[in-house]
């Protein structure tokens, strides 16, 4: 409930303080006197657009401040998904409008968009004016309203959870095929690509073994001339490379060459030992080229074959515009991963889908025990809401809750029309198209008396919903109101004295002028204050002792 307000430098209120109390509270003052300028303050607090031309004084900043305490659980959830400090249940909503028309927005202290102060405050008042009548002629108020009464929140939650998620699998599902659909001739010209590279199937490291085939093959006998020439000097020849290696050594075989060491830096070593390494090495080289030799052979038809697939892939480079063969192995890697990823978002869409069917079933059936909820609840709702408004002068009053049930949605798959007639020989027809004013407001209150409980609103603003009533109903009303405040803080702005004195306490909007400026004010009255303003209601500007004992008998009523 609204614990403290604060307005400062708004409109006509220099300075406004007010500490309020829980049950019935009555505003009341001549017309102009500032309810309107409060109420205007209020809705900031909910919300509501700001303008610079509200400020009283250009020189500074108008700023209204709202304390709030036993506040619902239910808000909790929404403070701590946007970073707001839960203190206990207390929140202090703070709106500052500067001259220059910029507008701040705080919740306990912290700076807020105005969606996220509107889906706050939402939590915290209610407020139902004439002018919001038109509210009930929502079809998505008067669903709200039948959900309260088939206290299905629960059930409504579990729809809700499992219809977002339904929602999420058909955009998936959509963007998907979407997908699918815009990629489709991209998708064929590289299915064609793949066709051509899979006859091809180029693989890593190819194009160089084959250049190297190619170079043997195409030099063959030269190749092979050379090698074994080269292997014929060292290992066969009468005069070979090892024969006089050996020869060498035998000429110095028996020297005894450590009479020499230290006369030269080479001796060191062993001149024997280093001419049998000589003689193995050599010798190793010679078998390796005689087995190279011997195992190159002339083959025109490996030739052929290795020519003809050096032209395949050097053709295929240019063909599919590649800046290397390396590339075309890329290319073709890349094109068999994105053939197994398209079977796989095939794979993919078909189990969404599959999903998706499953998940529609269930919510179909969820649907429709939501759907048989409401119509209990409407039955009982009918019957209510018809005993409640005859005594406020509705006494032809005939009421219906039409259910029709379409598509499901993320309400369930039900719209809300409320019908009524108000007078004997007219038939049922939409409420936005048979109610007055008046009875539009005597049906707003009923029906505010019947689901304020369930909807745990802490605070209820009437704003002049009485209007157009008088007399006995007036009395009715107000004790109405008087009902519903029993379990939550309500708010009356009225002219109408039977609806004063069921307050339990009493606010006084008044203005006063001020040197060269009007300014309005809030005052809480005490008891004799109290009588005076309900006899000025009564009689007008002049209070006389008729007046004053009526309000007196009014005020013990």
């Amino acid at each position: 409930m609204i614990r403290q307000l604060s307005i400062c430098n708004y409109a006509l209120m220099d300075k406004v303080e007010l500490t309020l109390s829980d049950g019935l509270t009555i505003l009341t003052g001549e017309t102009g006197a500032g309810k309107s300028v409060m109420m205007g303050a209020i809705s900031l607090l909910m919300g509501e657009r700001a303008d610079s031309k509200v400020l009283a004084n250009r020189e500074g900043k108008a700023v209204v401040e709202g304390v709030f305490d036993s506040v619902s659980e239910i808000l909790k959830d929404a403070f701590l998904k946007n970073d707001l400090d839960w203190n206990d249940g207390q929140i202090i909503v703070r709106r500052e409008i500067s001259a220059n028309g910029r507008s701040r927005a705080f919740v306990n202290d912290t700076p807020v968009t105005l969606p996220l102060l509107a889906e706050v405050a939402g939590g915290l008042v209610d407020i139902h004016s004439q002018h919001s009548n038109r509210l009930l002629s929502n079809p998505a108020y008067q669903l709200s309203i039948i959900d309260s009464i088939a206290d299905n929140a629960e059930m409504i939650a579990d729809y809700k959870k499992d219809f977002a998620r339904f929602a999420g699998l058909r955009n998936k599902i959509k963007k998907l095929r979407e997908s699918f659909e815009k990629s489709r001739e991209n998708r064929e010209f590289r299915a064609f690509q793949l066709e051509q590279l899979s006859k091809i199937n180029p693989r890593k490291g190819e194009l160089e073994e084959v250049e190297n085939d190619y170079d043997i093959l195409s030099d063959a006998d030269d190749l092979r001339s050379r090698i074994s020439q080269a292997a014929y000097l060292i290992s066969v020849a009468d005069v070979s490379a090892l024969s006089m290696i050996g020869d060498a050594g035998a000429s110095i075989d028996g020297i005894d060459f450590s009479l020499f060491e230290g006369k030269q830096e080479n001796d060191r070593t062993g001149i024997m030992d280093r001419l049998r390494n000589v003689y193995i090495e050599l010798k190793d080289i010679g078998d390796s080229l005689g087995r190279i030799a011997s195992g190159i052979e002339s083959d025109p038809v490996r030739l052929a074959k290795a020519d003809a697939r050096l032209k395949e892939l050097y053709e295929a480079v240019k063909r599919f515009k590649v800046a290397d063969y390396d590339k075309l192995v890329e290319l073709y890697a890349s094109l068999k991963d994105e053939d197994n990823g398209g079977n796989e978002k095939v794979s993919e869409l078909n189990a969404l889908e599959q999903e998706a069917r499953a998940l529609g079933d269930r919510l179909k059936e969820k649907a429709e025990c939501i759907s048989k909820s409401r119509m209990e609840a409407a039955k009982r709702f009918e019957e209510i809401l018809t005993d409640s408004a005859r005594p406020l002068g509705l006494t032809n009053l005939r009421f219906k809750v039409g259910i029709t049930q379409g598509k499901l949605t993320s309400d369930g798959k039900d719209t809300i029309e409320f019908l009524c007639a108000f007078n004997r020989n007219q038939p049922l027809m939409p409420l936005s198209q048979t109610a007055s004013g008046g009875e539009m407001a005597r049906l707003t209150l009923c029906i505010k008396a019947i689901t304020a409980n369930r909807l745990k609103l802490p605070t209820v603003i009437f704003d002049e919903i009485d209007t157009g009533v008088s007399g006995d109903i007036a009395d009715r009303m107000g004790s109405m109101m008087s009902d519903i405040a029993e379990g939550m803080q309500v708010f009356a702005i009225t002219h109408l004295p039977q609806v004063a004195v069921k307050g339990k306490s009493h606010l006084l909007v008044y203005k006063q002028d001020e040197g060269d400026r009007t300014v309005s004010h809030v005052k809480k009255l005490d008891k004799e204050e109290r009588v005076r303003e309900i006899a000025r209601m009564l009689s007008g500007k002049e209070i006389n002792s008729a007046a004053l004992s009526n309000a007196k008998a009014l005020l013990k009523g």
